[in-house]
C-alpha cells in the first residue's frame, strides 16, 4: 500500500543520534508511522503522496520525551504531606492510597498522561503497585487511558507483600499475598504486553521496593519476568533510611541486596539510585542495569542528589522520570530536563557536571535505552518510529537565546506546537487533540474529592 507522507521543514533539528547530529535549519519526512528522512535544508520537492506540509520556522524538532518512572494514581493526591521525607510521606499517604478504585485510577491516569503528553512526552511509564482488594481492573484502566491519549506506555505492574506486621512500611491492608501478586502480574503481562518493535503497550514486572516486598517476591518476580521475556523495575537506593533498612534487615546495602535476588542486568532499571557508592555504580555499569533519575521528586522529599554525571560517565543507562505527582506536582517531564542539569551542578566548580545536550539525551535516547526501546525510539533517524516534538522557541520566553537546545533545556517550558506518536498527531498548538483536557480536569478533581471523603471515613 502506498505510504502517506508528512513533511516538516525550516526548523532546527536535534536528532540525539549517536553523533548528536544537529541542523540549524533542517527537515523531516514522516512516512506513515516511520521517519523516512532527516537532513539539512528543505525536504526534496519531488516527494509523492504528501498529505501535510508543516512550515516549522521558529521551532526545534527533537525526539519525543521518554518518561521512565511515574505513579499515575498519585495525580489525585497532589499537594499532600508537602514537608515530609520519604518514609514519613509514605506512612502519611499509604492509608489514603489503599482506598483507590478503578474509576479513581482511570481518572488519575488520564490526568497524568494528558499533562505529560501536552508537554512533549511520547512514551510514558507507570509503576502501579497499590492494588486494594475489590478495586477493579486497575491495569486495564491505565492501559485504556494511554490508548485514548495516544502515547506509548510501559506499564510496570507493581506489587507489595510486606506489611507492617512483617517489618515492612505499608499497612497490612494495602498489600497483596506473594502468590496473589505473582499471579496477577503474570495475568497483566499476558493481557497487555506487546513484544512487537512498534508496540504501543508493554508490561514490566515491578515489585515496589526493598522495604515493601519480601525477598521471595523479588526473586520470583525476576524469574517470572525472564520467563515471560519482559523487563524488571523497582525502586532502589532512594534514601539513607532505605540504606539503613537494608543494612539492618539483610546485612548489606540496597544494590548488593537486589543483586542477591537477581535484580541486576540489562533487563532491569531502578528508580532514583540517589545513594550509590562507587562499587554500586560499577556494578550497574558492568551489568547494564538502568536508572530512572527523578530530580524534582528527590528534591521534594529531600532524598539527596543522585550521582548522575558519574553514572553517565560510567556508561550506565540513565533516563528521566516524573515520579508520582504526590512528590512532583507539576507532573511533566520538561521540568526534569532543567532540574537534572541544575541539580547536578550544585556544589563548587561543578559547572561542567552536566550540559544541556546531555540533559536532552537523558530525556530522550537515555529513556528509550532504559526501557529497552532505543532501537526504535529516542532519536530522529530514518527507519525509527515517528515519535517527535516541535517546540516553539520564537516567543518572548526564548527568542533571545540563540542556541535552541539551550533554550529548550534552560529556558521556560516551551510550548509544543506539534507532537507525533507513531506518526499520529497528539498535540497541536499546545493543546491535546486526542482527549478533552477540560473534561479530564473536571473528572480528576471529582475523583480526588471522592477519595478524600472515603479516606476521611465520610
Amino acid at each position: 500500500m502506498p505510504v502517506s507522507r508528512t513533511v516538516i521543514e525550516n526548523c532546527a533539528v536535534a536528532t540525539v543520534d549517536a553523533n548528536d547530529t544537529e541542523y540549524a535549519v533542517g527537515h523531516l519526512v514522516l512516512a506513515d508511522h516511520l521517519i523516512e528522512s532527516v537532513g539539512a535544508g528543505p525536504a526534496p520537492r519531488d516527494l509523492e503522496r504528501v498529505v501535510r506540509r508543516v512550515d516549522a520556522t521558529g521551532h526545534l524538532a527533537t525526539p519525543g520525551l521518554v518518561n521512565t518512572h511515574h505513579h499515575f494514581y498519585q495525580w489525585i493526591t497532589r499537594g499532600l504531606a508537602t514537608d515530609h521525607s520519604l518514609f514519613d510521606w509514605l506512612v502519611a499517604l499509604y492509608p489514603v492510597w489503599a482506598r483507590i478504585d478503578e474509576p479513581m485510577v482511570r481518572a488519575a491516569a488520564q490526568g497524568s498522561l494528558a499533562m505529560m503528553a501536552r508537554g512533549g512526552v511520547t512514551t510514558a511509564m507507570d509503576h502501579h503497585y497499590v492494588h486494594p482488594r475489590g478495586s477493579g481492573d486497575l491495569s486495564g484502566a491505565i492501559v485504556e487511558a494511554a490508548r485514548e491519549t495516544g502515547v506509548r506506555l510501559t506499564l510496570a505492574r507493581g506489587s507489595m507483600d510486606l506489611g507492617t506486621s512483617r517489618g515492612g512500611l505499608p499497612p497490612d491492608f494495602a498489600v497483596e499475598t506473594l502468590d496473589g501478586a505473582l499471579a496477577a502480574t503474570e495475568e497483566t503481562v499476558d493481557a497487555h504486553h506487546d513484544p512487537a518493535p512498534d508496540a504501543m503497550t508493554q508490561v514490566a514486572v515491578a515489585p515496589c521496593s526493598p522495604f515493601s516486598v519480601s525477598t521471595e517476591l523479588l526473586r520470583q518476580g525476576a524469574e517470572l519476568a525472564r520467563r515471560k521475556g519482559v523487563r524488571l523495575h523497582t525502586h532502589g537506593s532512594e534514601t539513607v533510611e532505605e540504606e539503613r533498612f537494608c543494612e539492618q534487615r539483610f546485612g548489606m546495602g540496597p544494590t548488593d541486596y537486589l543483586a542477591s535476588a537477581g535484580w541486576l542486568g540489562p533487563d532491569v532499571w531502578m528508580a532514583h539510585c540517589v545513594h550509590m557508592r562507587d562499587e554500586d555504580i560499577a556494578a550497574f555499569a558492568r551489568t547494564g542495569t538502568g536508572v530512572a533519575h527523578c530530580p524534582s521528586s528527590n528534591a521534594r522529599l529531600a532524598a539527596g542528589i543522585a550521582r548522575v554525571p558519574d553514572l553517565v560517565r560510567a556508561g550506565v543507562p540513565v533516563g528521566l522520570g516524573v515520579d508520582g505527582t504526590a512528590s512532583n506536582e507539576s507532573g511533566e517531564l520538561h521540568t526534569e530536563l532543567r532540574n537534572a542539569l541544575l541539580i547536578s551542578r550544585l556544589g563548587p566548580h561543578r559547572q561542567h557536571a552536566l550540559n544541556a545536550r546531555q540533559a536532552l539525551r537523558l530525556g530522550t535516547h537515555g529513556g528509550a535505552r532504559v526501557l529497552g526501546r532505543a532501537d526504535r525510539i529516542g532519536s530522529l533517524e530514518p527507519g525509527k518510529l515517528a515519535d517527535l516534538v516541535l517546540w516553539k522557541l520564537d516567543t518572548l520566553a526564548h527568542a533571545s537565546i540563540a542556541d535552541p537546545v539551550a533554550a529548550l533545556v534552560l529556558g521556560a517550558a516551551a510550548p509544543v506546537s506539534l507532537s507525533f506518536v507513531h506518526g499520529r498527531t497528539v498535540v497541536e498548538d499546545n493543546r491535546l487533540i486526542t482527549v478533552d483536557e477540560d473534561a479530564i480536569a473536571r473528572t480528576t478533581r471529582d475523583q480526588a474529592r471522592r477519595l478524600a471523603r472515603i479516606a476521611a471515613g465520610d
